[in-house]
C-alpha cells in the first residue's frame, strides 16, 4: 500500500477554509517540450491504474495548527482514490514517533488471503506548514506528498497526494481515514463534503471493505 501515511502507499481540524485554484497554462510543443511529451505518453500506462487528470497538481490548504502528536496512532481507511497499491480490504495505517524525530509509517492491507505491510518513514517538510508531509516507503524513493487537508484527530481525517508530470498531467490520491473502522455515515459525508469544497473530484472515489477483518 502508498502515501497515506496510510499506506505503502499517510489524514481533518477547525475550518476557516478557501477555496482550491489551479492555474491553467499554455504550452507551446517546440524543442525539449517535444521530448516531454512523448516521455510524458511512454509514461502514461504507468499512471492509467491511478486516478489522473490534465494539468498540474493544485494547492489546497491544509489544516491549520497540526497538531502532529494528537494524529499519531490507528487510522482505517475507509474510502480512496482507486491506487494501484491498495488492492486489498482491511486497510489501516499506524503512525508513531521514532526517537529521531520522524515518523514511522506502518500500512497494511489483507489481499489474496495474507495479510501484507508496508512499512515507511514521514517527515514534516516545513514546520511552518506541519501539515505538508512527505512520506517514502525505500530508502531509493523520494518522499511523496502527504498533505493533511483536514483532521479533528478522534473522528477522521482527509489526506491528499498528488504528483504531475511537466504540468501536463497529473496524478491524484486522496483518502478518507477514521479512527473506528465502521464509522457513523455523517462522518464520512461530512469529510466529502470538505474535499468537494476544495475542489476535489470524488466521481472516483470508492469504498474500502473493512469487513471480517481480524480485530472485528
Amino acid at each position: 500500500s502508498e502515501p497515506h501515511l496510510t499506506t505503502g502507499r499517510l489524514q481533518p481540524r477547525p475550518h476557516t477554509r478557501t477555496h482550491t485554484r489551479t492555474n491553467t497554462h499554455t504550452h507551446t510543443l517546440t524543442g525539449g517540450n517535444m521530448s516531454s511529451l512523448y516521455l510524458l505518453l511512454l509514461l502514461l500506462p504507468l499512471v492509467a491504474a491511478q486516478t489522473w487528470n490534465w494539468g498540474p497538481c493544485p494547492s489546497p490548504p491544509v489544516q491549520p495548527g497540526f497538531n502532529l502528536q494528537q494524529y499519531l496512532g490507528r487510522w482505517y481507511e475507509i474510502e480512496k482514490l482507486p491506487a494501484s497499491f491498495e488492492r486489498g480490504k482491511c486497510i489501516e495505517a499506524n503512525y508513531s514517533l521514532k526517537k529521531d524525530g520522524t515518523i514511522r509509517v506502518l500500512n497494511s492491507q489483507f489481499y489474496e488471503n495474507e495479510t501484507s505491510t508496508a512499512e515507511g518513514t514521514a517527515v514534516v517538510r516545513d514546520p511552518r506548514e506541519a501539515a505538508k508531509l512527505g512520506v517514502s516507503f525505500s530508502y531509493f524513493s523520494p518522499y511523496s506528498p502527504y498533505w493533511v487537508l483536514s483532521t479533528d484527530y478522534t473522528n477522521f481525517t482527509i489526506v491528499y497526494s498528488c504528483t504531475d508530470f511537466f504540468r501536463l498531467v497529473r496524478v491524484d490520491f486522496a483518502w478518507i481515514l477514521t479512527r473506528s473502522r465502521f464509522p457513523p455515515r455523517e462522518t464520512v459525508q461530512h469529510a466529502k463534503d470538505l474535499m468537494t469544497s476544495e475542489g476535489i473530484d470524488l466521481s472516483g472515489m470508492k469504498a474500502t471493505d473493512q469487513t471480517g477483518c481480524r480485530d472485528e
